[in-house]
């Protein structure tokens, strides 16, 4: 019973950092500078997950982890505002490789398996309750 709480349990912790990648890439959609002032776009941060450990026998599960990785292969926006600091000799400004709509959806998916695992934990301590109240 334990071993499936802590599955699920590194389910939600790996799916609340999906939501912050989520969160600040849709907080920096517009950002064309980094941290010291440089005109370089913020580039889009991406999870990805891996089983952590090896799979186990008598359960048939593991438990999952994580890894925050910077998407540099997609190119930046590039939108033609001439009037913009940050703006090419062309006229053009480079901004962030985020989609809303990208992200949104990453969220919506993000937030039903974390609302899986909620799910998968109180099953898991129904079964337990209802086991201890069968030896009794």
């Amino acid at each position: 019973m334990l071993k499936t709480i802590d599955i699920s349990t590194s389910g939600l912790v790996a799916q609340r950092q999906r939501m912050n990648a989520i969160a600040g890439n849709i907080a920096n959609v517009n950002t064309t500078r980094d941290a010291e002032g440089n005109a370089v776009p913020f580039q889009r941060r991406l999870v990805t997950f891996r089983t952590a450990g090896e799979t186990e026998r008598e359960t048939g599960g593991t438990a999952v982890d994580y890894h925050v990785e910077i998407d540099t292969a997609t190119p930046p926006r590039r939108v033609y505002q001439p009037g913009h600091p940050d703006a090419d000799a062309d006229g053009y400004v480079n901004y962030p490789n985020v989609s809303l709509i990208t992200e949104f959806v990453n969220a919506l998916e993000a937030g039903r398996a974390y609302e899986a695992n909620i799910a998968a934990i109180e099953m898991a301590k129904n079964i337990a309750e209802l086991s201890l109240r069968i030896l009794a």
